[in-house]
């Protein structure tokens, strides 16, 4: 397996999509109840061949990632060859998991208690589990609209 498996929700959000990979391989409902309790070696093994194949799509249609810490902000855009990373530090009482602080950050980007720091890294091995890695230790896909202002700040 080459990322992990969906969870149960996911699973469940993908329902329609899961029955329809189940169908590519020739087994209708009847037949994946019957796997389900024959042999779930092989169900477990038919989850994790479409878990992979989501993620894959998924990462392959992710192109920016945001990672939140009370005084950090990591902003990652995920380009083909290499991922740039915007980093905003605030060295101030306040945590930017919060609306508060978070307002605060984007009205007070110019303070000395805000640092900035920018660089591009070619993906080590492939992208897709790069990508991967940032969503597992905590980032979360984003619409990049943050990314963009604060690379027009910084540039």
């Amino acid at each position: 397996m080459k990322y992990r498996q969906l969870t149960k929700e996911q699973f469940e959000s993908l329902h329609q999509e899961f029955a329809q990979f189940l169908a590519t391989q020739s087994i209708d409902v009847k037949e994946w109840t019957t796997i389900k309790s024959e042999n779930p070696k092989l169900a477990e093994e038919e989850m994790n061949l479409f878990s992979d194949v989501v993620w894959e799509d998924v990462l392959t249609r992710t192109k920016f990632l945001e990672h939140f810490s009370p005084k950090t902000i990591n902003l990652f855009k995920c380009e083909d060859q290499e991922i740039k990373r915007i980093v905003i530090k605030v060295e101030k009482d306040i945590d930017l998991l919060t609306q508060n602080g978070y307002t605060w950050l984007l009205e007070h980007y110019k303070s000395p208690e805000v640092s900035f720091l920018h660089g591009n890294k070619p993906y080590s091995e492939e992208r897709n589990p790069e990508i991967f890695d940032l969503i597992e230790k905590g980032s979360s896909i984003s619409n990049g609209e943050l990314f963009a202002f604060f690379e027009k700040i910084i540039s």
